[in-house]
């Protein structure tokens, strides 16, 4: 008996869908591109509840006759290419004929299309694969296409969406990538009624400016570079203009999308001793080269190609963007690590620099600290004295400590904290603090221990919602780009309970009322920016991982930084707090704040036996 049957077109639908359409997102990438190969100049995009119930594109391109529309929801129905040669010679972005087949497989769609010269046009509904209605109708030129209920029929794929602002995410991102590759055309974007973009067509940096706000105006450096292989033109982004994400970096190859993590690192090697480790470049660079070079038809998504000659194009892109940068005359502009020299480390005269106070703050995102401890001359005057005599006599160690010989081995840090309260503590490097502890020496990274403390402070904050907020005399405007602007709507209440008062104001934009107060020396939009971008760096949606993230982005970005000299009871205060913590001894990425340097271990470090 015969067993291999072939398969009803709606399962086979079905299944190629599982590839094409992955998420919402992934229709809103076809529908746009269709949009484009049609001869548009004027795209619309609609989305509600994320996609899952509506995704419309609307647009004024060419259309389709009756007969093209109906043929369109065949499986490998397409106009871009006839014979087996035209793989090579691809100019469109879509060319496999899946796209409205596997749609229509897995939502119901709703189809009008009209051409320039016909009287009517053409209404088409599919139901999971079904055609349900074909008519004429009236409607304008060029094709709208709403997609309903995605997912209705296949339940798994549906539970494993992720929450609507995820998806609207990268919903965002999809319409990014295509109005940027097409600048000359107009797009639009509303999200339950609310326009997130409107752009007008113009050049590529205007759009980039349109989609990604004006602070990118200034930070733009041009490329451009024309060989017998390919040409490169674009923008490159100011090394002070980095951010602790990828989310701003784009690679088109002939004006489709792609990723490349070998031409992304040409591009990083480009920026070498510009930037530090955790930050990555803004970049839009736009490769056109014959089609007969690259081979696009690697995966459904387009969006992974193969190169004739990638190692070629790798030199020719790195050189490209070094000339840009060297032309422009950009060299290092950021000091990340500022550091105080070993020479002046441990002189009287440097120390005086950072000698202690009565009033200070040492706390940028805490509370204000005010007369919390008297500073005791008596100690300095005898740090002093250690010092100077350590700088004379260098076979004296930094410790005076005369009851090492009593220390135990196994002593606990904790223990001898209490000991260390009445020992000088001094600042190395503008990094770490030093105290000697019973054990040997006790090394605090400032940095580290100042997160861990605005950390739990600001947990608590999140979970209770008491910080206070100070009214701003003048509000300030703060204008985002599309994704940046869903993130914060997502977590306004948690932004809220930390201080902030924020209420929308317009297009992608939140008018600040009132600040912590106790951050007010930062600046108000760019601390917000700067949480707003390493909340980005972190997943998760559940409502206790979204606080645990906001609370680490906030006490990163507003913990004291490497390379600031504090006060003598500046670091006093700050190791009293440190060890007043839950989980003193890690930051709240894990890093570990705190070290120590056994007697025995120094011993050794100087062959002492």
């Amino acid at each position: 008996m015969d067993i291999i049957k072939l398969l009803p077109d709606n399962i086979a639908n079905q299944i190629a869908a599982g590839e094409v359409v992955q998420r919402p997102a992934s229709v809103v990438k076809e529908l746009l591109e269709n949009s484009v190969d049609a001869g548009s100049t004027n795209i619309k995009l609609i989305i509600k509840n994320a996609g899952k119930s509506l995704i419309q594109v609307i647009d004024n391109g060419c259309g389709m006759s009756e007969t093209d529309a109906r043929m369109s929801f065949e499986r490998h129905a397409t106009s871009k290419i006839q014979k087996l040669d035209d793989l090579y010679q691809i100019h469109t972005l879509g060319f496999r004929g899946e796209a409205l087949a596997s749609i229509a497989a897995v939502a119901e769609v709703e189809l009008k299309t009209k051409k320039a010269n016909e009287e009517t046009g053409t209404l088409i509904i599919a139901d999971n694969s079904e055609i349900k209605l074909h008519e004429a109708c009236a409607t304008p030129d060029g094709t709208s296409i709403a997609v309903k209920n995605l997912f209705y029929n296949v339940p798994a794929r549906k539970n494993f969406l992720k929450s609507n602002s995820i998806e609207i995410r990268h919903i965002i991102d999809e319409f990014i990538r295509v109005a940027l590759a097409n600048p000359e055309l107009s797009f639009s974007f509303n999200n339950e009624n609310e326009e997130i973009y409107h752009l007008r067509g113009g050049n590529l940096r205007q759009r980039i400016v349109g989609l990604f706000g004006k602070r990118h105006e200034e930070s733009l450096v041009p490329v451009e570079e024309t060989t017998d292989i390919l040409t490169i033109k674009g923008f490159i982004g100011k090394p002070d203009s980095a951010r602790k994400t990828r989310g701003e970096q784009f690679f088109f190859a002939n004006n489709r999308f792609i990723k490349n993590a070998y031409l992304n690192h040409a591009v990083s090697g480009a920026y070498e001793d510009l930037l530090p480790d955790d930050a990555f470049p803004f970049y839009a660079i736009f490769m056109q080269l014959s089609p007969s070079k690259i081979d696009i038809n690697v995966h459904p998504t387009k969006t992974e190609i193969k190169f004739d000659d990638e190692k070629m194009i790798y030199a020719i892109l790195r050189s490209a963007i070094r000339k840009s940068l060297s032309q422009y005359h950009i060299a290092p502009s950021l000091n990340f690590d500022e550091e105080m020299s070993m020479r002046d480390m441990g002189t009287r005269e440097s120390l005086k620099t950072s000698s202690p106070s009565r009033d200070f703050n040492y706390d940028q995102g805490g509370e204000f600290i005010k007369n919390r401890q008297k500073a005791n001359q008596g100690e300095w005057d005898e740090l002093y004295k250690i010092l100077d005599t350590a700088n004379s006599n260098p076979n004296q160690t930094l410790s005076n400590n005369d009851n090492d010989e009593d220390n135990e081995e196994n002593a606990d840090v904790l223990l001898d904290i209490e000991e260390s309260q009445q020992k000088p503590v001094m600042q190395l490097h503008l990094k770490y603090i030093v105290t000697s502890i019973r054990s040997g020496l006790m090394i605090v990274h400032q940095q580290l221990a100042h997160e861990r403390i605005l950390y739990e402070k600001y947990i608590e904050s999140l979970e209770s919602g008491s910080n206070y907020s100070q009214r701003l005399l003048f509000p300030e405007v703060l204008q985002l780009h599309g994704v940046d602007y869903e993130i914060v709507k997502e977590i306004l209440p948690e932004i809220h309970n930390l201080g902030f008062e924020l209420e929308p104001f317009g297009k992608n934009a939140f008018m600040i009322n009132g600040m912590p107060a106790d951050i007010q020396a930062q600046g108000d939009q760019k601390i917000l920016e700067k949480i707003i971008e390493d909340y980005k760096n972190t997943s998760g949606a559940d409502k206790l991982e979204k606080r645990e993230k906001l609370a680490r982005a906030f006490a990163k970005n507003t913990a004291i930084k490497i390379g600031r000299p504090l006060a003598y009871d500046e670091m006093k205060s700050l190791i009293d707090e440190l060890f007043a913590c839950k989980l003193p001894y890690y930051s709240p990425n894990g890093n570990p704040v705190i070290i120590t340097i056994s007697s025995d271990e120094l011993d050794k470090k100087f062959k002492k036996q």
